[in-house]
């Protein structure tokens, strides 16, 4: 028994030290190629847009603001894989959340990562460490 928990300890202190310095490496990848390959494959149904900022505006605003925070595991996985993946699940809770409040667009959208906002009207910004890749997003669900 006391084998089992030194081997425990041991472990969790090199999963800690190894968690310690990996520091996770911003990746900026084209966010209507990734959208759109999430529509031709069935994962997003089409009924609501996604705009960044500054790409489109006007309709009526229904919530402003909202943010998704999505992990996944990015563990032996290309940062364009596993980024790719993490931003279905952000843009299915965007969808899904839109479609249940009668909107049919997300617009406004920058990139969220711990709560730092970065612009831009062509990419979105996905976190890749050793283990996990993160997208967070922020929004405005919209009716036009």
């Amino acid at each position: 028994m006391l084998f089992k928990n030194i081997c425990a300890a041991a472990v969790l202190t090199l999963s800690g030290m190894a968690a310690g310095h990996a520091a996770d490496t911003m990746h900026d990848f084209n966010f209507k190629e990734a959208v759109d390959r999430a529509v031709a494959d069935g994962t997003l149904d089409g009924s609501v847009k996604f705009y960044l900022a500054g790409t489109k505006s006007g309709g009526k605003v229904i919530e402003k603001g909202l943010v998704t925070n999505k992990k996944t595991n990015g563990f032996a996985k290309s940062a364009e894989s596993a980024c790719d993946h993490v931003l279905r699940s952000a843009l299915i809770q965007f969808q899904n959340t839109a479609k249940a409040k009668g909107a049919n667009a997300v617009t406004n959208l920058v990139s969220f990562y711990k709560s730092n906002e970065t612009r831009s009207t062509t990419t979105y910004r996905c976190a890749k460490g050793t283990a996990i890749a993160g997208v967070a997003l922020k929004g405005d669900i919209v009716k036009f």
